[in-house]
């Protein structure tokens, strides 16, 4: 409120006013004072005599004073005690009360403004916390809670509009300060009168007393509220408008028993948030709009493993359930033509809709150069050939695995991908393939290996998003999957079991996706 050389002349101006009887100037001290001290000593005041015993004392413990004047500077971040411990008249209060009186409307500014503040930081709290939600019944619930609190409201109400995947919209909505059951009984509002300025988005509407307003009561059947609702009276509702496309995303309605109880900044603080969460419904659609058609095309393009003689394929693709990594991973198992099966798993770098269609483009490469018959090496340098000229920025990581029945044997290659694991009879399991090459689009030579793959052996093929999260480190998520294969082994049913080893690996919260293919040799078929 004042600058250090206005502070020092009005603390000098109270020490002046500590005098005795005599007119002689009596000792003083000063005492300064933090923000929490002015707080407790002068509340909303800029100064005042300090008269009680138990705050000096804490303040100056040991000291028998007999007159203070507690003085605040800054806008209370500041501030000091004045005292005396010699006999003194009466002018340090009225030095103080004089103080108080001058500045009394520059404080009462200086708690306007605050009070001002301290609603528009609270109302940008808000938002940042609705901009960074993308899951709809969070956002609805979390917006309608706040603005609910911030009118002062005795419930609020948020009826929001949805799109299904037919594109039919419907409508849902969110209750605060109340249970939900209290309007379970009653249907959606209607586009009435009253009601309308808020889903045509013509305006807000703010009335002392709804139940008085010449628009109230018109309709039929109820002509008012329907039996059985909770008493309103003062009435506020805002829309809800999408700033990109201008579309009436839906309206806050907030209601309380009593009149007159919304005001102007009531309004304000409703309509800021019903802005905020515009914003965040907007977003929230997009990603959702996004996360469905990257996961829709990610399905399009996996494909159901083939019967193939003489062993069990499981295969399971799982998009991420948290975040915005959809679209990336994928599998494949091929029948080719000399009586071998090649088994196909990878991941492109980057999410979304983007690496659904490098996916897409990937996979076909590699199935049209599998069906050649090539060898795993070759297969990965002519699709890394082709990837680095077509997809830009994008490589894929990729293991290319071909059982070959007629000698038992593995052969395989790997870009950049995981290991694989391969478990033997009666041999712990033994990771496979680590670190051969770089990813496609990026590296030029695959080094092949082959490896024995007998009856009862079995071959696990995984991405990341199975291992490795944000909380977990890639090495630990892979000596978990290890430790987890026993359990697989010993399963009766082989699909139960990956399922509740995924939801232990990722604990449900998996933020990218995950594609596994599991081949159990069982012996080959007989005629």
């Amino acid at each position: 409120m004042t600058s250090r050389p206005e502070f020092d002349t009005v603390l000098d101006a109270v020490r002046r006013a500590f005098v005795g009887g005599d007119g002689v100037p009596a000792a003083t001290a000063v005492r300064a004072l933090g923000p929490a001290e002015v707080r407790a000593v002068l509340g909303d005041h800029v100064a005042r005599a300090v008269t009680d015993r138990a705050v000096l004392a804490d303040l100056v413990p040991g000291e028998e004073i007999t007159q203070a004047v507690a003085v605040a500077a800054d806008g209370g971040e500041r501030g000091a005690l004045v005292y005396s411990t010699e006999h003194v008249g009466e002018a340090p209060s009225a030095v103080a009360a004089a103080i108080e009186a001058a500045t009394a409307g520059l404080a009462a500014t200086v708690r306007r403004l605050r009070g001002e503040a301290a609603v528009v930081d609270a109302l940008h709290s808000t938002g940042r916390e609705l901009t960074a939600q993308l899951d709809i019944d969070r956002i609805v619930q979390d917006a309608t809670d706040a603005a609910t609190k911030a009118t002062g409201a005795a419930f609020g109400a948020f009826f929001y509009n949805l799109v299904d995947e037919l594109g039919e919209s419907y409508t849902l909505y969110t209750i605060s300060g109340v249970p939900r059951e209290a309007f379970a009984r009653f249907p959606m509002p209607r586009n009435t009168e009253v009601f309308g300025p808020t889903f045509d988005g013509a305006g807000t509407v703010r009335s002392p007393d709804i139940t008085k307003d010449p628009r109230f009561g018109k309709n039929a059947p109820h002509h008012g509220m329907p039996e059985g609702h909770l008493p309103v009276c003062s009435y506020l509702a805002v829309s809800v408008i999408s700033p990109t496309s201008g579309e009436v995303l839906g309206g806050f309605f907030f209601g309380h028993p009593e009149p007159d109880r919304f005001t102007a900044r009531h309004e304000y603080l409703a309509e800021g948030i019903a802005a905020y969460s515009a914003i965040a419904l907007d977003n929230a659609r997009l990603y959702e709009r996004e996360r469905t058609l990257a996961t829709e095309l990610s399905r399009s393009m996996l494909p159901v493993a083939p019967p193939t003689p003489g062993l069990d394929v499981f295969t399971r693709y799982v998009p991420a359930a948290t975040g915005s990594k959809v679209g990336g991973d994928w599998f494949d198992v091929l029948r080719l033509p000399s009586g071998a099966t090649a088994f196909v798993i990878g991941d492109v770098v980057g999410h979304g809709v983007t690496a659904a269609t490098v996916m897409g483009q990937v996979r076909t490469a590699v199935r049209s150069y599998a069906l050649l018959e090539l060898p795993p090496s070759e297969v990965l340098r002519n699709v890394s050939e082709l990837a680095a000229g077509l997809f830009g920025e994008s490589f894929v990581t990729c293991f290319y695995a071909v059982h070959r029945p007629a000698d038992g044997t593995l052969a395989y290659a790997n870009a950049g991908h995981l290991p694989a694991i391969l478990i033997r009879p009666g041999e712990p399991p033994e990771q496979i393939g680590e670190a051969l090459a770089q990813p496609l689009g990026v590296g030029s030579v695959f080094p092949q290996r082959t490896a024995g793959f007998p009856v009862g052996a079995d071959l696990v093929l995984y991405t990341d998003g199975l291992v490795e999260s944000r909380t977990r480190d890639l090495t630990l998520g892979i000596e978990w999957l290890l430790a987890g294969i026993p359990g697989l082994l010993a399963a009766a049913d082989l699909e139960t079991a990956w399922d509740k080893l995924v939801d232990e690996l990722t604990r449900g919260r998996h933020d990218d996706d995950i594609a596994v293919i599991h081949v159990h040799h069982r012996g080959e078929d007989t005629p």
